[in-house]
């Protein structure tokens, strides 16, 4: 039996995800967290197969989450399930451990398709993002100068290229405004910018949204 920790802030998503579990014979949702804290620590002390980690999440990053999560048990899969588009993220994903990125978009028969490949100690990417990893895991020359940014900063870039305000941002993300502004002028220094519009601008050229 595949143990599962599924790790998602939204309740009605962990009860989604077991439904589509509760018909397969060989993987179970062993145990299930809302935040990245409780996760670490359940990570630390049970036994899983598997963890399935949702990127977005209240206070700490998902990505913040995988990096912990590796760092204690790095022999533990992890599976990124995301609301948000595969290009955005799973580049940065994988290169902070993870062995699998999927969109909550995706079929349930391929949610189980890669919890069975990655428990397995396989790697899983849709055909679509496999030739963009090949390139950008192997090369670091010529890399955007988004890369530079945090996790955290990246997201606060994401978010401020949909439109949001700095008000819906910290809302979001469970961040007081300062944060939220501070976030925002070490994005302007490293990118070398000056106003949201310059970085709305930038985010469209290279294909970065919310």
């Amino acid at each position: 039996m595949i143990k599962v920790l599924f790790v998602e802030d939204h309740a009605i998503v962990r009860e989604g995800l077991k439904q589509i579990l509760a018909d397969t014979t060989d993987i179970i949702v062993s145990d299930e967290s809302g935040d990245g804290d409780d996760a670490i620590e359940k990570a630390r002390t049970g036994n899983f197969d598997i963890a399935v980690l949702d990127i977005s999440m209240p206070g700490r990053s998902g990505i913040d989450v995988l990096k912990e999560l590796k760092s204690i048990r790095p022999s533990l899969p992890v599976l990124i399930l995301s609301m948000y588009p595969e290009e955005l993220y799973a580049v940065r994903a994988f290169k902070c451990g993870a062995s699998g990125y999927l969109s909550k978009e995706s079929a349930p028969t391929e949610l189980i398709t890669a919890i069975r490949k990655v428990s397995g100690g396989g790697k899983y990417v849709s055909p679509t993002l496999a030739e963009n990893l090949i390139v950008n895991l192997g090369d670091d020359n010529g890399r955007p100068i988004h890369e530079r940014l945090s996790e955290r900063e990246y997201q606060v870039l994401c978010m401020i290229a949909g439109g949001k305000s700095g008000k819906e941002i910290a809302g979001e993300l469970n961040l007081s405004a300062k944060t939220v502004s501070t976030y925002r002028a070490r994005i302007l220094e490293k990118m070398s910018m000056r106003s949201n519009a310059e970085l709305t601008h930038y985010a469209l050229q290279n294909g970065i949204s919310s």
